[in-house]
């Protein structure tokens, strides 16, 4: 089968919404250190803030980075938007700096379609009708200031005059920055988001064929701008359960999914659930489809045993 690089999401929200509080994280290192050992390529945390709380992404991955050598940290995705850019940029080059140059991060928009996600903005003191401007301004203040030069800036939320910050990115061209992007969105300001500012995509929520799309046009974009198609990195997120009695796999991932987003949302467009095999099949799919990394979130209520059936049957047939 085609090689790949993998990630595997870490559960700093599935953490929080079993049936027992939990009183330490060290499910969520012990993780990561097992994915290390495993020769996989990176771990990633997700992001938000009350609409589906979770621990912090940036504090989490300083945790990881102290306990883990070579494994990429990376984020899926931040809430970008929520964050001063400056306090971002410093945070990144601290935690570039502490990895020794393995942070990535993959960065939206966030949502705001259902009375949570809007109540998320309104507790940070953000309009979330202006979440798409305030990213692409953070993009292009982090990346200014990753050199460790002054930057000045004039931008509709944001302004800077000779600002600094050190240390200075450890990784040449700052932090790599992965922007979401999905072709069912059919929304071309992401696309030309990605392309034009981007180290990268990541989609969440598209079909093999549809990231097939996706890639091509925002690569093409990417081309005709002049940028270097080799420092650009096409990723999937996609979320799973594995367990060989597919009825129950899909019972307990919606069960998991609707816990953790308070409705059963997307439907088919998770997956699959069920034996190795499906997976490994929706997983070539994808990479054929120009994924470079594919990201695995796991829908149980025992994330560890699903990481070792994945390491065991599934992550051998990709490297």
């Amino acid at each position: 089968m085609a090689t790949v690089k993998l990630g595997i999401l870490l559960p700093t929200r599935g953490l929080l919404i079993g049936d027992n509080p939990p009183e330490h994280a060290d499910l969520i290192l012990e993780m990561a250190r097992r994915v290390e050992v495993a020769g996989l390529d990176s771990v990633w945390v997700g992001d938000s803030l009350t609409a589906k709380p979770r621990l912090e992404p940036l504090a989490m991955l300083a945790a990881i980075a102290a306990n883990t050598q070579r494994v990429r940290l990376g984020t899926a995705v931040l809430l970008a938007p929520l964050r001063q850019p400056v306090l971002l940029a410093q945070t990144l080059a601290t935690l570039d700096l502490l990895s020794k140059g393995r942070m990535i991060i993959g960065a939206g928009v966030g949502g705001a379609f259902n009375d949570d996600q809007k109540r998320e903005w309104l507790s940070a003191g953000l309009n979330y009708k202006q979440r798409a401007g305030r990213l692409e301004e953070i993009v292009q203040i982090v990346k200014g200031l990753s050199t460790g030069e002054p930057v000045s800036f004039a931008g509709k939320h944001f302004n800077l005059e000779a600002a600094r910050i050190l240390p200075r990115h450890t990784q040449p061209g700052g932090v790599p920055i992965l922007l979401a992007s999905h072709w069912r969105a059919q929304q071309d300001a992401q696309i030309n988001r990605a392309a034009r500012l981007g180290d990268g995509l990541i989609s969440i929520s598209d079909s093999p064929e549809e990231y097939s799309q996706l890639v091509q046009k925002v690569r093409g974009i990417h081309s005709e701008l002049g940028r270097d198609p080799a420092n650009f990195e096409a990723t999937f997120y996609m979320t799973v359960n594995l367990n060989s009695d597919e009825g129950q796999a899909e019972k307990e991932a919606t069960e998991w999914l609707t816990r953790y987003y308070g409705a059963e949302i997307w439907g088919t467009r998770w997956g699959p659930f069920g034996g190795p095999e499906r997976l490994k099949e929706r997983m070539s799919e994808y990479v054929e489809a120009g994924a470079q990394t594919l990201i695995v979130r796991f829908a149980g209520f025992d994330p560890q045993r699903q990481l070792e059936v994945f390491l065991e049957q599934v992550a051998p047939n990709f490297s």
